[in-house]
């Protein structure tokens, strides 16, 4: 059993009438992680009724409110408890039933959990304001895979592990790169099983999310574009490009990409802009929320080996760390690109302060500053800069900015988001 971060906020918010709703990519272990939620209860001797939607007996059930509560009656009875549902993406108008059930005002707490459509990411965010609240669960996090592959041994100093054992600590750097966070990829042990497996997953992506839940008909051309994005990791998106290439519409490329991100597939991050004329104002930058599946879609999941695209993987992971940092606050995650070619990988920003990070996949031995990260600090003196690295820490100043060399698992426990 691979141990997520999140459980310890869900087991914090089972006291809240609140009604709990875990989102995430599918396959990224919010069954599991429902499963050990109830058997916490279930310990603690507090009654629980697990259904899935997923399974067909379950699925009358859900024909109404009213037959939903003669169930939960039947199993519970009408004092406190515990309701699990799974794949509530299923029902039609999720939103409004769970919404209905909520303002019934019944004696039982609801945790429901669904993988990532147009119902759960927008049409349940209008029905149920003010009686959830979301839990995102992303594919498992590099600190949770390196706890992990450690037996836990080092939950308490993961700093020191990463810092004292740099050999092992690159190993599983590699690995993760290569193969990524699905929970069923990083147990398995073997690489055959480990391809089929993320075969398995990029296939329900595209069969269920897209063709099914999106009522999208060209999903070859959606995979197209997966692909074409895979090669574009930190590099400007051109939507009249993608539509030329993939012979579709400009607002379908659109649409495809908004898709992406409301699946959970990537992240879209914008530009960095106070002077709207020399800097470039709309173009987006991808990034994948999982490495092993951006590897498969490009075809070299488990094959990772140039440096080159050694990097474009680095960078993709230091972005899934800096969402960790600023997942909970108001801080942006950008980049800066100027006409004038200059660039920074990504720009924290909060309210008018802002914090340049730029990402180097090699192991630094002395002081090395882009031009275009000494461009950005001229010209808007943030107080503090970062270069990212494989291992090597100093800092030292350039004018009114701190500037720091990091090494990326320092990102694990080292907070970057601006002070404002």
């Amino acid at each position: 059993m691979i141990k997520r971060k999140l459980f310890i906020d869900l087991v914090s918010h089972l006291s809240q009438k609140e009604i709990s709703v875990i989102i995430g990519p599918r396959q990224s272990g919010k069954t599991t992680l429902m499963e050990m939620l109830r058997e916490h209860l279930d310990k603690k001797g507090e009654r629980t009724l697990y259904l899935n939607l997923d399974i067909e007996w379950d699925r009358p059930h859900f024909d109404s409110q009213s037959a939903l509560l003669r169930k939960i009656e039947l199993e519970l009875s009408k004092q406190q408890g515990y309701v699990f549902i799974d794949e509530i993406q299923r029902k039609e108008n999720a939103g409004l039933f769970l919404k209905g059930l909520f303002d019934l005002r019944l004696p039982y707490k609801f945790i429901v959990s669904g993988s990532g459509s147009l119902e759960l990411k927008e049409k349940i965010h209008e029905s149920l304001v003010g009686r959830k609240r979301l839990f995102e669960l992303s594919t498992i996090t590099f600190d949770e895979f390196i706890n992990h592959k450690t037996d836990y041994k080092y939950k308490e100093n993961l700093a020191g592990f990463l810092e004292v054992e740099k050999d092992k600590t690159q190993q599983l750097l590699m690995e993760y790169m290569n193969f990524g966070g699905y929970p069923r990829v990083v147990l398995s042990s073997e690489q055959t099983e480990k391809v089929q497996i993320i075969d398995e997953i990029y296939r329900s992506v595209l069969e269920k999310d897209i063709a099914y839940l999106l009522k999208v008909d060209k999903t070859d051309a959606f995979s197209a574009l997966i692909k074409i994005l895979s090669s574009q990791i930190g590099n400007l998106i051109s939507y009249s490009e993608l539509s030329s290439t993939l012979n579709i519409s400009y607002q379908t490329v659109k649409k495809y990409l908004w898709y992406s991100q409301k699946i959970f597939l990537l992240d879209l991050i914008s530009p960095y802009a106070r002077n709207v004329r020399k800097e470039i104002t709309k173009s987006p930058v991808p990034y994948f929320w999982d490495l092993g599946l951006r590897n498969y879609a490009l075809g070299i999941f488990g094959h990772v080996g140039s440096q080159s695209e050694g990097g474009f993987i680095f960078e993709n992971l230091v972005f899934l760390l800096l969402k960790e940092h600023v997942k909970l606050g108001t801080t942006k995650v950008n980049f800066w690109r100027t006409r004038d070619k200059a660039e920074v990988d990504f720009i924290l920003e909060s309210g008018r302060k802002a914090v340049p990070v730029e990402v180097k996949y090699k192991s630094l031995r002395k002081e090395e500053i882009p031009r275009s990260l000494r461009s950005f600090i001229e010209k808007y003196s943030p107080d503090e800069a970062y270069i990212i690295n494989l291992d090597y820490k100093n800092k030292l100043k350039i004018n009114k900015t701190t500037l720091f060399f990091l090494p990326y698992y320092e990102l694990l426990y080292k907070k970057l988001v601006p002070k404002v």
